[in-house]
């Protein structure tokens, strides 16, 4: 048996040119909130997100936003803190790709913010339950 050309065995181990993912990506809609500068103004717009991974967030807006620029991005998420408490994801970044399919934002800095008590009950009443003996 031959040893196979050099040619092909380098393509063996190419990674595909449009492939520059380096974080698995899961599907997930939520909605979004974002804020970029655009010719020295911040706008304010909303879109869906299609995926999510550790690094970044690939969105769907209608709105066509600057490649390379900074952005903010508010998440409602879906899960609540104790139970009460509504959470948002806020992600700051960089464009890497805008394009027609959608918008992907690489993260330099990620965090969770509460958004206050749902329900019927009002901040005192949430703190005062927590203060009590368990």
């Amino acid at each position: 048996m031959s040893p196979a050309p050099a040619e092909a065995r380098s393509k063996l181990f190419e990674i595909s040119p449009t492939e520059h993912r380096s974080h698995q990506r899961y599907p997930i809609k939520l909605d979004v909130e974002y804020r970029v500068v655009k010719k020295g103004r911040v706008e304010q717009g909303f879109g869906r997100t299609l995926n999510i991974s550790s690094g970044g967030v690939f969105f769907e807006t209608k709105n066509a936003l600057p490649a390379n620029g900074p952005i903010e991005l508010l998440l409602n998420w879906p899960f609540l803190l104790e139970g009460v408490c509504p959470l948002k994801l806020v992600m700051q970044g960089r464009i890497v790709r805008s394009d027609g399919k959608g918008i992907a934002i690489k993260f330099k800095h990620h965090e969770f913010r509460t958004a206050g008590a749902r329900g019927s009950r009002n901040r005192a009443t949430h703190n005062a339950v927590r203060s009590l003996p368990r």
